[in-house]
């Protein structure tokens, strides 16, 4: 039924708790899993108003990235070890919902599954949730575990 899974992963216990439920459906259809993990971008003008003030300072966008990054590859071994082997991991800068839908637009994904609650800051009680936004947005089904 569904060729391409795609799985929003921030490493929350919901992302989590997706990632298994998209493992058992790629392999009830044999489908592609997309994991993608998306970092939120850092203006310059953001990083100057920090009170940290690091002796060698670093790029933030590289630091979130790099974080983001090691979130990817963690999912992707935890797909591995379940047995799939059609795994792509994914690494963007911006705004989780927009990047997912974004995504599965652009790569004909057949289903999205993400977690009810992720890492989302008090945002995302303010404005709504990734997932809720993701359900709006998305011209494909989206799975909320």
């Amino acid at each position: 039924m569904f060729k391409r899974i795609l799985v929003g992963f921030d490493g929350s216990k919901g992302a989590e708790a997706a990632l298994m439920k998209a493992i058992e459906l790629a392999k009830i259809w044999g489908a592609e899993l997309n994991l993608m993990t998306v970092f939120r971008h850092h203006s310059l003008l953001e990083a100057s108003f920090s009170m940290v003030r690091p002796t060698e300072p670093e790029n933030m966008d590289d630091v979130m990235r790099a974080h983001a990054t090691s979130v990817a590859e963690h999912a992707k071994s935890v797909a591995q070890n379940a047995g799939l082997s059609n795994i792509r991991a994914f690494v963007k800068p911006g705004h989780p919902s927009r990047s997912l839908v974004a995504f599965a637009k652009d790569h004909q994904v057949d289903l999205i599954v993400l977690g009810r609650r992720g890492l989302g800051s008090v945002e995302g009680y303010l404005l709504g949730s990734v997932s809720h936004k993701v359900t709006g947005l998305s011209d494909c089904p989206v799975l909320v575990v």
